[in-house]
Parts: C-alpha cells; sequence; structure tokens
C-alpha cells in the first residue's frame, strides 16, 4: 500500500489544522492506522493510531483532549485533527499502516509509511 499524507504547515499556537493521509489499492480496511511525528535529533514517536473498523482508538498523553483520529475506509483516508496546537507540536507528522488486527505503538510495528508532512506552530 502506498500513503500520502497531506495538510501540514504553518500555524499560530492555539490554531488547528488536519492532516489526511491517502491509501492506494483496495486493502484499506485491513490495516490498522497510525500518525507519528519526529523532531531532528529525537525518536519517531507515535501519536494517535486508530484500528481496522475505527472503533478503537489511542492518543499519546501529550496530545490527548486536542488530538482527533478518524478514517473513512470508503476513501481510503486516515485523518488527524489537531486543535489547541502548541510549539511543542511542531515535528514532521508521518502517517503508517499497520497489517495488525490490534493497535501497535512502536514504530516498528508498522509496515507501510508516508512522506511525511511538517507541521510548524509558532508561539
Amino acid at each position: 500500500v502506498q500513503l500520502q499524507a497531506s495538510g501540514g504547515g504553518l500555524v499560530q499556537a492555539g490554531g488547528s489544522l488536519r492532516l489526511s493521509c491517502t491509501a492506494s489499492g483496495r486493502t484499506f480496511s485491513s490495516y490498522v492506522m497510525g500518525w507519528f511525528r519526529q523532531v531532528p535529533g529525537k525518536e519517531r514517536e507515535i501519536v494517535a493510531a486508530i484500528n481496522r473498523r475505527g472503533v478503537d482508538t489511542y492518543y499519546a498523553d501529550s496530545v490527548k483532549g486536542r488530538f482527533t483520529i478518524s478514517r473513512d475506509n470508503a476513501r481510503n483516508t486516515v485523518y488527524l485533527r489537531m486543535n489547541s496546537l502548541k510549539s511543542e507540536d511542531t515535528a514532521v507528522y508521518y502517517c503508517a499502516a499497520d497489517l495488525s488486527s490490534i493497535i501497535r505503538y512502536g514504530s516498528n510495528a508498522y509496515d507501510y509509511w508516508g512522506q511525511g508532512t511538517q507541521v510548524t506552530v509558532s508561539s
């Protein structure tokens, strides 16, 4: 599966962005989908993940209550709505797909990755 992420940009602190990630192929609903982020010099960290049916979700503590992950299997797309953005949310955001029946948190579990989209939050 190929993943194409979009929606990043420059936003002021307190603002909002919505990231999208569209997958090619007809098996999108077979994958757990995750959003990760990475800043230079640090490891890639999970931000949020959603199971195949979109019923179960996971959020990192740092984004709980501010970010919402969702998916539309008919459109082969996963979204990350980011509200109340902070300067520490600045990073390159990646979407990823895991051929798994459960949500997993480590980046090594994910099989396919999008190209990344830059999110910059100015304070």
